[in-house]
Formats: C-alpha cells, structure tokens, sequence
C-alpha cells in the first residue's frame, strides 16, 4: 500500500469518481447547513417581549407604532403579526383567515433546503456503498487477470480503496443527519410560535375594541337595524 494513500492530496485519486461525487455532497451539505444557521440565527426572537410591546400599542389604539415595531422586528414571526395589524379593522373569523394565511406563506422560508440535506445525509451512505461494491470488484478483477494470485501489498490497497467511500459516506451522512433533526426541531417550534403569535394578535385586537368602546362594523349595523325596526 502506498505510504502516501491517506494523503488529502490522493483521497480522491484513489476513491475514483464515487468520491468525486462524495466530495459535491459534502459541499452541497454544507452550503445548505450553513444557509439554515443563518435564517433560523435571523428569526430568534423572543415572542412573548414582542406581544407585550404589541399589546401597548394596540391598547391605546396606537396601531401605526404597533405596525412600526413589528416592521422592524426580524423574522416570520413578526411578519404574522404585521399582517394582522394591517388588517385591524376587520372581524374576528377575518382576522383569524388572515393570521392563518400569512403562517402558511411562512412555511416554503422556514421548510426551505431541509429536503435537500436529507437528501445529502441519505445518498452519501448510498454512494459509499456502490464505490465499495465497485472497488471490490475491480480488486477481484485485477486477481483474475493474475490467474487468482495478488501480492498482499496489492490486496489490501484494493480493499482500502474499495472501504475508503463508505467510510467517507458516512461521515457526511451522520452530521447532516443530524443537522436535518435539528433543523427540523427548530421548524416545529418556530411553527409554535407563529401560530400563538396570530392567536394572541387576533385576541390582543378584539379585545382592544371591547375595552376602549369600539364598535365593529358588524355591531354598528345590527345596532342600526333595531334602531329602524323600533321606529
């Protein structure tokens, strides 16, 4: 075997074209691991302090600096909650559509790329097997070719080679594995939060109007209906 057959320099000589395709997993991986660090880095933020500062505003029916602050907050949390207030004025089951709509419009940004590095963690293993089935092969041909005789310095070169993807594969499937579980964790609670977020701002805005003596456009012409049948 030669001395320098670990060397990163022939990893790829001596893998042959499975471990080029390894390589363009790993890389893709870890682009798409990298790309949801930073967005799910981008959407923390505590919902509970931004509710509290959303519900003073809405109290005092202050909604254009309620729609300001949740403008300037990061992520789709904000966003749910933006959407409602824009919509103030509309009747509770609207408000509700609406806070539903813009948690489902969040879904494609936060489930984005997880496919694809469940993908990677699941085709890398996949491919090491086939470059070893492949390299053992070729070691059994070589051994033919020599009428079933091989040196053991050749033998243990072949099978090496042969080992080498599937020892490869699965050091790229195991992190991106269990990057995928933990992106995945991270999507079911932001998930969570978006749903609270638009049932909180739905009831933060209703209840508002009862408290400060608001009357809807429902009630206003119920209220005129009973005005004109008493006449």
């Amino acid at each position: 075997m030669p001395t320098d057959f670990l060397d990163p320099s022939s990893l790829l000589e001596n893998g042959g074209p499975i471990l080029w395709l390894q390589a363009a997993l790993a890389f893709f991986g870890a682009v798409f691991v990298v790309e949801r660090l930073f967005f799910f880095h981008r959407a923390r933020i505590n919902a509970g302090d931004l509710l509290v500062g959303l519900s003073n505003h809405v109290r005092r029916k202050a909604y254009a600096e309620a729609m300001h602050e949740a403008a300037r907050a990061p992520g789709p949390v904000a966003r749910v909650a933006h959407s409602v207030l824009l919509r103030h004025s509309m009747e509770r089951p609207d408000l509700r559509d609406i806070a539903q709509e813009a948690g489902q419009l969040e879904v494609p940004r936060i489930e984005k790329n997880l496919r694809a590095i469940l993908a990677v963690a699941m085709l890398a293993p996949m491919t090491g097997m086939l470059g070893t089935v492949l390299g053992l092969a070729e070691t059994f041909q070589r051994m033919s070719e020599r009428g079933g005789y091989a040196g053991p310095a050749e033998l243990t070169s072949g099978v090496l080679a042969a080992l080498l993807t599937t020892a490869l594969g699965l050091t790229i499937a195991i992190p991106a594995y269990l990057f995928y579980l933990y992106f995945l964790g991270r999507a079911k609670r932001l998930f969570h939060r978006i749903e609270r977020t638009g049932i909180e701002m739905v009831n933060m805005i209703c209840d508002a109007r009862t408290d400060t003596g608001i009357v809807s456009m429902r009630d206003e012409l119920e209220a005129r209906r009973r005005e004109e049948r008493k006449k």
